[in-house]
C-alpha cells in the first residue's frame, strides 16, 4: 500500500463525518484524481471477504462502516454500550412523509398523516434530520420540508435515489431508532412518490444508529 493510500485511509477511519476527495486532497496536498484512485483501490481492497468493514460512499463523501453480515453483532455489541437516540413513532412516520414526497408541506404532511405535525415537524429539525427548502407557490405560501444531509448519513445513504423500500426503510428504522414501526400513513406516502422522484439533494444525517457501524 502506498504512503498516500494510507494516509487516504487514516482519513477515512478517523473523520466523524463522511470525508469527501476533496476534504482529503486539501488535508493531504494531493492531487484529486490521485486521492479519487487511492479510494477506489482502497474500496476494493475492503470489499474482500477477508475483512469485516468496507469503505462506503455516503452523502457525496465515504466513511468505514461495518459489512452487513456482521450487523447484528456490531448491534448486539453497541446496545450494551450507550442507549440508542429515540424518535418517536409519530416522528418516524412524519420523517418517512418527508422523505418520500419531499420538498412538502406541513398542510400536506398533515393531510397524509390525519393529524398536526407541527410538533413533531419541530423535534426533526431540532434532530437535524429535515430542514426548510423555501416556500410553495401557492396562497398563503407554506413552508416546504426536506430531508438534510445527516439524513443521508444516518441511514448510510449515498443519496436519495438510494432510498430504500418502505420495507427496507423500515428494517432501518428499527435497527437505528429503537425499533419503531412504519405505520399505514407511510405506505400512503410512498404512494405516487418514487425515490427519484424525491428532491435530488435535500438530504439528512445519524441519529447515533446502528447503522452508523454498519
Amino acid at each position: 500500500m502506498s504512503e498516500l493510500q494510507s494516509a487516504v485511509e487514516a482519513i477515512i477511519y478517523a473523520a466523524e463525518e463522511p470525508a469527501t476527495p476533496a476534504q482529503i486532497a486539501a488535508a493531504l496536498g494531493a492531487e484529486l484524481p490521485a486521492v479519487t484512485e487511492a479510494i477506489a483501490a482502497l474500496t476494493a481492497r475492503y470489499a474482500s471477504d477477508d475483512s469485516g468493514v468496507e469503505v462506503r460512499a455516503v452523502a457525496g463523501g465515504y466513511r468505514m462502516a461495518t459489512k452487513a453480515q456482521h450487523h447484528e453483532s456490531v448491534r448486539q455489541f453497541l446496545k450494551n454500550l450507550k442507549p440508542p437516540v429515540r424518535l418517536s413513532l409519530a416522528a418516524l412516520e412524519t420523517l418517512a412523509v418527508i422523505a418520500y414526497r419531499q420538498p412538502v408541506t406541513l398542510p400536506e404532511v398533515r393531510e397524509i398523516r390525519g393529524v398536526d405535525p407541527a410538533g413533531v415537524i419541530n423535534t426533526l429539525l431540532d434532530k437535524k434530520l429535515v430542514t426548510t427548502a423555501g416556500r410553495k407557490e401557492v396562497v398563503g405560501k407554506p413552508i416546504l420540508y426536506k430531508t438534510t444531509r445527516e439524513f443521508l448519513v444516518q441511514f448510510g445513504l449515498s443519496g436519495l435515489r438510494d432510498l430504500p423500500t418502505l420495507k427496507e426503510f423500515e428494517e432501518m428504522a428499527q435497527a437505528g431508532l429503537e425499533g419503531m414501526e412504519v405505520g399505514d400513513s407511510v405506505n400512503q406516502a410512498a404512494a405516487g412518490a418514487s425515490p427519484s422522484e424525491a428532491a435530488e439533494d435535500g438530504a439528512a444525517t445519524p441519529v447515533s444508529s446502528v447503522a452508523d457501524p454498519s
